[in-house]
């Protein structure tokens, strides 16, 4: 053991490799700024040469430094790994993150139905926009909307996604939206999921630029905040079927135009390639995909 390098300093190393900073490093040990530096002054000392060029505001890593953390770091990973796998391999609780609107509007009303069938399973919900990092986040399932192409992840296809335009059905008869070049009366609801009405009215319009332009739109980066907004009958938005069901099955919100249009994105069930679910996210993850599958929500409509 002699000959192995101190393993906190290992620690410290890679974070501040990772943040590029030590005072970051030590926002994600949860050490001061200056235990980091000790630690890599270990090291140091330890490897006999410097890993960082240190100046008054910040630390840049050397030639040196970039080469061993590229060699230590797979194995750090991995040792992580191992660890959380095997320390987690017969605790019944799984972690699940998916984006809040999904979360809020399609999950929320279903987790009481998996609770019940597996109440000795505890679950962790997260709801968050922030991509998760399975190698170093404690998530074992994500849904994650995008085109499900990424080599890293087993990806299972929840709910293939089209752009459908809703508004309350006050809304549509205020307005009489019977033709696409209704919209032009109407006010747009843009959100940052779905942004996709400059390619909907190409589609479907003869409006120029400048009448597409003309039309008065607000912008949302929370698809809820839109969805509510749009059930209150202050405009029309382009959204998908799986985050409108509540509001459709109660007749809050009504599709006036049957025009949709087809994406390359949809909700992706996704996990780490290389990693072994375990029992209990595999259950779970197993209980997602039929309920899906069972839900007209995620099958195609005739």
């Amino acid at each position: 053991m002699k000959h192995l390098p101190p393993l906190k300093a290992l620690l410290a190393f890679d974070a501040a490799m990772k943040h590029n900073s030590f005072s970051a490093a030590a926002h994600e040990l949860h050490v001061t700024p200056g235990a980091v530096g000790q630690q890599i002054q270990k090291l140091e000392e330890w490897l006999g040469m410097s890993l960082f060029i240190r100046s008054v505001r910040q630390v840049q890593p050397t030639l040196d430094a970039l080469n061993y953390w590229a060699a230590i770091q797979p194995a750090l990973q991995r040792i992580q790994q191992a660890s959380n796998e095997l320390r987690l391999r017969n605790v019944n609780e799984v972690w699940l993150s998916m984006p809040p609107t999904l979360a809020a509007k399609w999950f929320a009303s279903r987790m009481g139905n998996f609770l019940s069938f597996r109440p000795d399973i505890s679950l962790h919900l997260s709801a968050s926009t922030v991509l998760v990092d399975f190698e170093r986040d404690r998530v074992d399932l994500a849904i994650r909307y995008f085109d499900g192409k990424d080599p890293t992840l087993d990806s299972t296809l929840l709910h293939q996604d089209e752009a459908r335009l809703y508004c309350s059905p006050e809304y549509a008869r205020k307005l009489d939206l019977q033709r696409p070049e209704d919209l032009v009366r109407a006010t747009l609801l843009n959100t940052t999921l779905l942004p996709h009405w400059q390619p909907w009215f190409k589609h479907y319009t003869q409006l120029t630029e400048a009448q597409i332009a003309a039309i008065p739109c607000q912008h949302f980066d929370q698809s809820i905040l839109a969805i509510e907004t749009a059930r209150h009958g202050q405009g029309v938005i382009l959204s998908s079927a799986v985050l409108t069901e509540t509001e459709r099955q109660n007749g809050s919100l009504c599709e006036p135009l049957e025009l949709r249009l087809p994406l390359n994105k949809g909700y992706y069930l996704v996990h780490h390639r290389q990693i072994a679910l375990r029992p209990a996210a595999a259950i779970l993850k197993q209980w997602l995909i039929e309920c899906a599958g069972a839900n007209e929500t995620f099958a195609p409509e005739a």
